[in-house]
């Protein structure tokens, strides 16, 4: 099967939407599928290059950070990817679309749909939801959300990363939606043998916005500074100047590590080297690094935000909390760290845990749904 694979970031370029395309992409490209995938250009990257038997096509899109695209960067996209997909329609005669977010790859995708007749899956991950990120998207759903219907409509095949993604959707698309969550290398990130580090290492991964909400999360530390901890938060973004000037202002920096922006390896290493991962976020699909987090065997104290809680068995592997109550999620925390050998416990029970976002499993799911996709309605 050949699979035409559209994205508007893809690694090391965007955040986890980008990771979840690339082990698609490669995990079906060891079944034996073509798979070439268009995405965005950034800084000196290739223009083409072979990943994993994956061709990466970057475009030129108007992008200008790595870690953000912002409404010229999507438009910019939008165009590049329709004029490159069409000629690759034309010429390579992909037998269905995979189309990462609606909003914008999903207008590309249903642009070249409707001209050549090639039929695509939609795989949307919360942002590209109107209500999943509101901080972000509220005002571009305000005059996108019409177009976003006939995206969605015209999709063969629709599947949500996560139940809170599809329970949105359903509210403003009368479509079926699927759900096959984001998934991991079990094998690849076997963390080995768990051990506790002296002091408890703490990791946050992710973009420096609003939606992830670092700015909490420094504030939520300095409420535990009776305790042994070391915190590094990774990630780059434009709330960096204020994450930097809190740390500074609560008298953290000897505690809290700022690596910067990452590959997807490095964040990994960091996972290896840690004990807990926290994301105090407002909002969230599925998110990517907290299901590598328990295939680590990281400890999970995450926000009770959208798919955060279809990763937490409360108590066992870790806990959730609202974001807005600092003081009671530091109490959490608290308990969590505080008992080396209640957190090497609940280490070990993430991992387990993990085992059920297999990407072996869901690379299958999605095998079985693209070759549906591509026999004729």
């Amino acid at each position: 099967m050949r699979i035409l694979t559209l994205i508007h970031e893809y690694p090391p370029v965007g955040g986890g939407g980008g990771r979840v395309a690339e082990d698609l992409c490669t995990g079906l490209a060891k079944r034996g599928h073509e798979v070439r995938v268009l995405t965005a250009s950034w800084g000196d990257l290739p223009e083409h290059r072979e990943v994993l038997g994956v061709h990466v096509h970057r475009l030129k899109s108007l992008r200008r950070e790595s870690f953000r695209a912002d409404l010229r960067a999507m438009v910019g996209y939008v165009w590049a990817s329709f004029w490159e997909g069409l000629r690759t329609i034309r010429t390579w005669k992909p037998d269905v679309i995979h189309v990462h977010f609606a909003v914008p790859a999903g207008a590309s995708a249903w642009a070249l749909s409707v001209l050549t007749g090639t039929p695509y899956l939609l795989t949307a991950h919360l942002g590209d939801v109107p209500g999943g990120t509101p901080e972000k998207t509220g005002k571009w759903f305000r005059w996108v959300l019409p177009f976003s219907r006939l995206i969605w409509r015209r999709a063969r095949r629709v599947v949500a990363v996560s139940e809170f993604t599809r329970g949105l959707a359903l509210k403003h698309y009368p479509v079926p939606v699927a759900v096959i969550p984001n998934g991991v290398d079990l094998e690849e990130l076997d963390p080995g043998d768990l051990e506790i580090n002296d002091p408890p290492r703490i990791v946050f991964a992710g973009r420096f916005m609003e939606q992830k909400n670092p700015l909490g999360l420094v504030r939520i530390l300095s409420q535990i500074t009776d305790l042994p901890w070391k915190c590094a938060l990774i990630g780059d973004g434009p709330l960096r100047a204020e994450v930097e000037a809190e740390i500074a202002r609560l008298g953290l920096g000897e505690r809290i590590t700022l690596p910067g922006w990452l590959t997807p390896r490095q964040v990994l290493g960091w996972f290896g080297r840690s004990d807990v991962l926290l994301l105090p976020s407002f909002s969230e699909g599925l998110p990517v690094v907290g299901v590598q987090g328990m295939a680590m065997g990281l400890a999970l104290a995450l926000s009770r935000a959208g798919g955060n809680v279809e990763l937490v068995q409360e108590g066992v592997n870790g806990f959730c909390h609202d974001p807005r109550d600092e003081a009671g999620f530091a109490e959490k925390l608290r308990a969590l760290i505080r008992d080396p050998q209640h957190l090497l416990e609940v280490r070990k029970a993430s991992r387990e845990s993990a085992r059920r976002f297999d990407l072996e499993s869901v690379v299958e799911s999605y095998a079985k749904i693209l070759e549906d996709v591509r026999q004729p309605a």
